[in-house]
């Protein structure tokens, strides 16, 4: 039964990427119409350029990161220690 649970459950996840995919697919390839050849003076629409005027500052991002590998690495000593404590030996008798 667990083999068939796990093909189901890699299909699922597998149809639930593609449909992301078709999803996002019309939106990534969506260009404007080129102009009609057939009318005189037929001037190209202008290139438009996305000017990006927030964002988030380089040290922000470094905080994040730094702080983000501070709580791993602690939250793996913890339950490091957590499961040396569990496994502890019995003292062997004389």
């Amino acid at each position: 039964m667990n083999r068939i649970q796990r093909c189901l459950a890699a299909l699922a996840g597998l149809s639930g990427t593609l449909l992301a995919l078709m999803s996002a697919a019309p939106a990534a390839l969506a260009t404007p119409p080129p102009p009609d050849p057939g009318t005189p003076g037929a001037v190209p629409p202008p290139v438009l350029h996305t000017v990006v005027t927030g964002g988030m500052p380089g040290w922000q991002i470094a905080l994040i990161a730094v702080t983000t590998a501070v709580i791993a690495a602690t939250t793996a000593v913890i339950l490091d220690r957590a499961l040396a404590a569990r496994h502890r030996l019995p003292a062997p008798t004389a």
